[in-house]
């Protein structure tokens, strides 16, 4: 018990060790909108906003893990290129991992079902659906974070590959840090309105 203690302790320093901070709210939408931008110019996923009912995105969501890991976001939900309302995403997953690391995520939904079924309370990605981000300068870093899977070389240079997969696509972008992971669990997501 007591080395779980020391473990959620040491993960607890890295998360808070992450970028986060509170801004106003012209640099909230300044951040929103760049990382909107990377992903519309990021190869596949930019032809995903025509072609879906809405989008959540989350500009940074920090993970870290040794042997225990989490990772934590928050997010804005739209319909119709509309801020409709806000998101949060927790993941807590156990299994070989060690480091930390920022990424981008976005979700798409194909249709005004999938969109209600992440925005009708608590949706959770089931443990077999994933998304994989390579990291410039990295071999390889993989994140269980969604239902289809996608690729950049950084927060400048992405290049995407995906599709829907029940009604959802992910997209993720390596902003920093690495990570090496097997884990097993899945993202949870909370949702209010605007």
């Amino acid at each position: 018990m007591k080395a779980f203690m020391q473990l959620r302790t040491y993960l607890i320093c890295l998360l808070l060790a992450l970028p986060f901070g509170s801004a106003t709210a012209d640099e909230d939408d300044a951040k929103y909108a760049s990382t909107i931008n990377v992903f519309k110019q990021a190869g596949k996923s930019g032809s995903f906003f025509n072609n879906s009912y809405g989008y959540a995105v989350f500009p940074t969501i920090g993970k870290a893990g040794f042997v225990v890991g989490g990772a934590y976001g928050k997010g804005r939900v739209y319909a119709a290129d509309q801020w409709v309302g806000n998101t949060t995403v927790t993941h807590v997953n156990v299994g070989f991992q060690l480091g930390a690391q920022g990424y981008s995520q976005i979700i798409f939904f194909e249709d005004q079902r999938a969109f209600n079924e992440f925005t009708g309370g608590n949706f959770e990605f089931s443990a077999d659906a994933s998304a994989v981000a390579i990291t410039a300068g990295a071999s390889a870093a993989a994140t269980t974070t969604g239902s289809s899977a996608g690729a950049s070389g950084g927060q400048h240079d992405a290049t995407t590959v995906g599709a829907f997969y029940k009604g959802m696509a992910t997209f993720t972008v390596a902003k920093g840090g690495l990570m090496y992971q097997v884990t097993i669990g899945g993202q949870k997501f909370s949702y209010t309105p605007k």
